[in-house]
């Protein structure tokens, strides 16, 4: 692994962890596979670890609640293709 990787993934590691503070939720054993960190792997696996029922709870409840914004960005993403693809269309 290349000296830039490894801060790469510390740093990618804290925002993911910033992120998910910032909805309440502390994974304590969260980690990079200390495997695929480790290797030539240039996607390293994030080990979520483990966590008690509550904060399994409320994760669930941070990802319902922003499940249909992600739908509905989904669906205009979708929308926009189409557009582009009926304007190739006109334009051969």
């Amino acid at each position: 692994m290349a000296g830039g990787e490894g801060a790469d993934r510390v740093r990618e590691l804290a925002q993911l962890q910033a992120a998910l503070e910032g909805v309440g939720i502390v994974l304590p054993s969260l980690r990079v596979d200390p495997v695929t960190g480790a290797s030539e792997e240039p996607f390293a696996l994030v080990a979520l670890g483990r966590c008690n029922v509550r904060t399994a709870v409320r994760l669930a409840d941070v990802l319902r609640a922003c499940a249909p914004e992600e739908a509905l960005r989904a669906r205009v993403r979708e929308a926009n293709r189409e557009s582009e693809r009926a304007r190739s269309r006109q334009n051969c």
